[in-house]
């Protein structure tokens, strides 16, 4: 009689990057457990480990949260061992197991060969590409490279996950390979800063070569580009952008900010009149691009002026999409050595309402300027009768969605539950600030 297996259940917070981590880990001990889904909430299992984020208050707030939580379930015997990992235990190592004593492992963020050891299996320093996936099956973030050698004023991740450092190009492509035989027919494109991608490695910029070299994987067919950085943007990325029907019309490009005297303080090496040229530049090469940035607002230097700068930017540069965070102190980093954190919480709060609310009406009307015309998505999910999908222009989880009623007679009678993960085109009819309507014209 064959040995029940354990179960293991592993937690990721923050970002793709970490689910990345997870899903290398995870690959490393198939066969030692039965790994529960992170959908299983307070399922019953012999390990929970926690993949933790330490990148600002916010977030490690989160981390702290689902550490006392994963605590309270071992102490209702729902759990045997609690293990942490990832950027809050690389950054707190040292504090950490003094104030927690209920965990009963601590693993940084750089500490996969220790960790895996701990969980039963023995580490390799070879190279291997499997995955075991944690996302939908139809889709999957390919991590190019670690670390990242910017000193912006407000990141701490330098400190916390080292030097820029770039995966060959070769293993990328074999990743790619191995998540296509997986059903894997889009790949999100990540990286601390993908524009950096080559550098270490070539001398170059090498991510345009990268997109080319994984739209000839069989079974990719939309590959999408996350955390570009504006400094020295490699405009050849924006020429595959433009030919390469497998490269979506999405940039993820966070900008930070656009006055002269926030973005020196931020350490950014760009001014506003290149990220006005670049932005510009965008829109010229690759026709219909939709693009997406993320803001920071209350940063030391900025006062009423240079965030009226900002929301005036907004109104003309117009993002499709956008997000903002409130301005966090990180002790490490330059912005808490050399500047006060002097801007109070409410002002930071009445800034961030007032540009997401200027955001807002440009979304809705970008929106509804798609009203009324076909375009293609994948269907991510299917549940009520209603098929939730994407197009080229929006990522999952951080991007509205575009919502379908099943209809029977358009789609041929198929079984609605099998078309996950298909193609299909589809009549957008309405559209609010962040979703859509459409009804299905058919399959692709």
């Amino acid at each position: 009689m064959m040995d029940t297996l354990r179960r293991l259940q592993a937690i990721t917070l923050g970002c793709s990057k970490n689910r990345v981590d997870t899903e290398h880990i995870l690959s490393r001990i198939e066969g030692l457990y039965e790994i529960v889904p992170e959908s299983e909430e307070d399922a019953d299992v012999d390990v929970l480990l926690l993949n933790t984020c330490g990148f600002i208050g916010d977030a490690k707030e989160e981390s702290v949260d689902a550490i006392l939580q994963a605590v309270e379930r071992k102490k209702d015997g729902r759990v045997g061992q609690v293990i942490v990992f990832g950027c809050l235990s690389q950054r707190y190592a040292d504090d950490l197991p003094g104030l927690i004593p209920e965990v009963d492992a601590w693993f940084g963020a750089r500490d996969f060969a220790p960790l895996i050891k701990a969980l039963g299996a023995e580490p390799s320093a070879e190279y291997s590409p499997s995955r075991h996936l944690t996302t939908p099956s139809h889709y999957a973030f390919l991590k190019i490279s670690e670390g990242c050698d910017r000193r912006c004023s407000y990141c701490a991740i330098p400190a916390i996950r080292g030097r820029h450092r770039s995966v060959p190009m070769e293993e990328l492509v074999e990743e790619a390979r191995m998540l296509a035989a997986k059903g894997v027919r889009e790949l999100i494109v990540i990286a601390q800063d993908t524009t950096y991608y080559g550098l270490d490695l070539y001398r170059r910029r090498a991510l345009a070569e990268l997109l080319g070299r994984l739209s000839e994987v069989e079974g990719i067919e939309w590959i999408r580009i996350h955390y570009s950085y504006p400094d020295d943007f490699p405009e050849d990325v924006l020429e595959q952008m433009a030919v390469n029907p497998k490269v979506c019309r999405y940039m993820d490009i966070p900008l930070q900010h656009i006055s002269d005297k926030v973005l020196a303080n931020m350490r950014r090496n760009v001014d506003g009149a290149w990220t006005r040229n670049l932005i510009s530049t965008m829109r010229e090469k690759v026709p219909g691009v939709v693009l997406r940035t993320t803001m920071i607002v209350g940063h030391p230097g900025e006062g009423e002026e240079e965030f009226r700068e900002l929301l005036d930017f907004i109104g003309e540069a117009r993002f499709e999409r956008l997000g903002a965070f409130k301005y966090s102190e990180e002790e490490g980093t330059y912005g808490a050595d050399h500047f006060p954190d002097d801007i109070p919480d409410e002002v930071k709060q009445a800034r961030w309402d007032e540009l997401m609310e200027r955001q807002s009406l440009i979304s809705l009307a970008y929106n509804q300027s798609r009203v009324d015309t076909e375009t293609k998505v994948i269907i991510d999910s299917y549940s009520d009768g209603v098929f939730v999908c994407r197009s080229e222009f929006e990522s999952p989880d951080v991007d509205g969605e575009i919502l379908v009623k099943y209809d029977s007679s358009a789609l041929g009678g198929i079984d609605p539950y099998s078309l996950v993960g298909e193609f299909m085109t589809v009549h957008i009819t309405g559209a609010d600030e962040y979703d859509l309507i459409a009804e299905p014209v058919a399959l692709c």
